[in-house]
């Protein structure tokens, strides 16, 4: 999860304010330290069921950096109505299909078995239902013959890259309007 603050710093009009995850091995965490950007695990296995308390820790921690926006990215957790709700309309996730078709997991091996000529990737807000928000764009990609779930994610990966900054710049200047690549 990286944590956004609106700056006019730079070529884009918002800044990094911390990387968070759930996982010690996320390997964002390395590159934000990398480039001095302030990071923070909240590993959600203490917490075991007790989805409320993780997510209370997780507020506790974003609350420190005054994030304007949360862009979710491999955060492979899902977030309660009540931590949405606290968030709404600032959360923003990526996810590698062309929703509405596969929200939650295995989405290339389901691309594949359904025998779909393309796949992708999509950025939409967060809301409380499962990769159901409002879709602020979306990049394609042809699935090939004898394609494997790993070769379509990478190729996939490479759009999502492509995508998610340019909706994140429009999402910053107040525009939702959808753009398809």
């Amino acid at each position: 999860m990286v944590t956004l603050a609106r700056s006019m710093t730079g070529d884009h009009p918002a800044r990094p304010c911390l990387v968070l995850a759930n996982d010690a091995g996320a390997g964002g965490l390395e590159k934000a330290a990398a480039l001095g950007i302030p990071t923070a695990v909240v590993d959600h296995r203490p917490f075991g069921k007790d989805r409320a308390a993780f997510e209370a820790e997780l507020t506790r921690v974003l609350e420190t950096h005054r994030p304007d926006i949360l862009c979710l990215a491999g955060f492979m957790r899902v977030l309660t109505e009540a931590f949405v709700t606290r968030w709404q309309g600032r959360i923003l996730n990526i996810h590698p299909s062309l929703l509405p078709k596969y929200p939650g997991l295995h989405t290339h091996a389901r691309a594949i078995a359904a025998g779909d000529a393309e796949a992708g990737c999509t950025v939409h807000e967060v809301t409380a239902e499962l990769d159901g928000g409002p879709i602020l764009g979306q990049a394609r990609v042809p699935v090939l013959a004898g394609d494997t779930p790993e070769r379509l994610a990478a190729r996939v990966l490479v759009q999502e890259h492509r995508l998610y900054p340019m909706v994140l710049r429009r999402f910053v200047d107040g525009d939702r309007s959808r753009i398809d690549i």
